[in-house]
């Protein structure tokens, strides 16, 4: 949403400076930087400070300008660690000086009022000094402990929080930062996370910086986070699209909508169902995105090759991700196909390696990978395949096998993790599959880190499902406005590693 953070005054400060805000990328010393770089900068980076302290003087120029040119590429702040010389002959926004590395002032003369100039502080007393001296962000930290440096100074979360209201510039929290971990850091104040190894190092530094990104959401106020659903129309009511915008407005986001497919359908199933042309699925996202600015896409029912090929081509020319919850839609409740037996291929080839997250029941994953699953290790397996095929994070939906417990398991390219909930015997299941992904859609919009959104996305749908209500004569629809009420006041722990 177009929310905004509280204001705070910043004095003698030119108006056309750059915002240093959200996630500032420092560069290591890798190989490949250029190609991790780009990938970082399409996944959302708001600044980029180049750092490469022991290079030749010639080869930090040439790949300075390279850079300049991909910050150019994306409208990135382009910021030159502690060298006010090569931030001058690059024609730089900007410098970034440690303790030790220069004068403020010095700076502003060679650099001109017009340029960005931030500092590296440990305490108030350096932050008070450096705002003091004219600097237009500083560095503050280190948060964490980091590898990529010797911390002499680890203020951490609680040292932010005591300078926050002090300090009248942007803040940004440096040292050891993580998806995991950065929660708090932006609960406590920090205008922007500084981060190396967590993106760069990553296998997908498009997904790790667009996944940071998401975080800052969650200081915005209520509704918080756009959701786009990419999905076919329940005239019942239960499902699809309609699922998607009670579930996201439910949950406090804002929800959007690009239809695919129009059904006859009813508690007892789809009687009929009406594709709508590629071309007009295009029209509708690109009048979305063209003018809200979307959070988390989610995409349900796709019906047909050419609207899955329309929709991944467009969605891959975008020069900026957006995370997508890929919900694998194929059969309706009642048993009718809802997406073209050839489409199964396109899928797999085109849209599901751009999924940020894959969320398939036990039989859409059957038939993706092309064979059975019978129990929890073989979920296991098939999510680790799935996400060897592309989807960078695989949550496969145990719902459909039997036993006591219900078990989803999370592969998120690292290790799986076991979301559970006792087993629910009852016939109004009509939308799980499409609200559970829509819950976990709105909340990553909302600024929850995955496992967090996916543990409090269980709890909803097992909810909605138990309060559920007969309406029809077949599979009633779960019960979406309790769900979202008990989630509130819910603190069940589903998550077992």
């Amino acid at each position: 949403m177009s929310d905004t953070k509280p204001f705070r005054l910043v004095v003698n400060k030119a108006s056309h400076l750059p915002d240093i805000s959200g996630v500032y990328l420092i560069t290591d010393q890798g190989p490949d930087l250029l190609n991790r770089v780009g990938q970082a900068l399409r996944g959302g980076v708001s600044v980029l400070q180049y750092r490469a302290k022991g290079a030749l003087y010639g080869d930090r120029l040439a790949t300075g300008n390279e850079l300049k040119r991909l910050c150019a590429r994306y409208g990135v702040t382009f910021i030159v660690n502690d060298d006010v010389q090569l931030a001058k002959e690059l024609n730089a926004d900007g410098v970034h000086l440690g303790q030790e590395d220069g004068d403020i002032a010095d700076a502003r003369v060679q650099l001109g009022p017009d340029k960005v100039i931030g500092a590296s502080t440990h305490n108030l007393e350096e932050a008070l000094r450096a705002e003091q001296e004219g600097a237009d962000y500083i560095g503050f930290g280190a948060m964490y402990p980091t590898g990529s440096k010797v911390i002499a100074h680890l203020p951490g979360v609680d040292g932010l929080k005591s300078i926050r209201d002090r300090i009248k510039i942007p803040i940004v929290a440096i040292g050891g930062l993580t998806a995991d971990n950065a929660c708090r850091v932006i609960e406590a104040g920090a205008d922007s996370i500084a981060v190396i190894s967590s993106v760069l190092s990553s296998p997908r530094p498009d997904i790790a910086a667009a996944e940071l990104l998401l975080l800052f959401n969650r200081i915005l106020s209520f509704p918080r986070g756009a959701v786009l659903s990419i999905a076919g129309s329940d005239s019942g009511g239960g499902a699809g699209i309609q699922a998607d915008i009670k579930t996201v407005t439910l949950l406090g986001g804002y929800a959007a909508s690009v239809i695919t497919a129009l059904t006859a359908q009813n508690t007892r199933g789809v009687s009929s169902i009406h594709g709508l042309p590629p071309s007009f699925v295009c029209d509708q996202l690109g009048a979305v995105l063209s003018d809200i600015p979307i959070d988390v896409i989610k995409t349900g029912m796709l019906h047909t090759p050419a609207i899955i090929s329309a929709v991944a081509e467009r969605l891959g020319e975008r020069k900026v991700l957006i995370p997508m919850v890929v919900d694998p839609v194929m059969i309706a409740k009642g048993g009718a196909a809802l997406l073209e037996r050839d489409a199964v291929q396109v899928f797999c080839d085109l849209l599901l390696p751009m999924a940020y997250l894959l969320t398939p029941n036990v039989p859409e994953a059957e038939r993706l990978l092309g064979r059975s699953i019978k129990n929890e290790s073989d979920m296991e397996q098939a999510a680790r395949e799935l996400h060897a095929i592309g989807a960078a994070n695989v949550l496969i939906k145990g719902g459909h096998l039997s036993g006591r417990f219900s078990t989803d398991v999370l592969f998120d390219g690292k290790q799986c993790h076991n979301f559970s909930s006792a087993r629910i015997f009852t016939s109004n299941t009509h939308g799980t599959g499409c609200s559970y992904a829509s819950a976990i859609a709105a909340l990553l919009a909302q600024g929850e880190p995955l496992l967090k959104a996916v543990e409090r996305s269980k709890i909803f749908i097992s909810t909605a499902i138990r309060t559920a209500r007969s309406l029809g004569k077949g599979h009633s629809p779960v019960n979406h406005f309790q769900a979202a009420q008990e989630l509130l006041h819910s603190t069940s722990p589903l998550l077992k590693d």
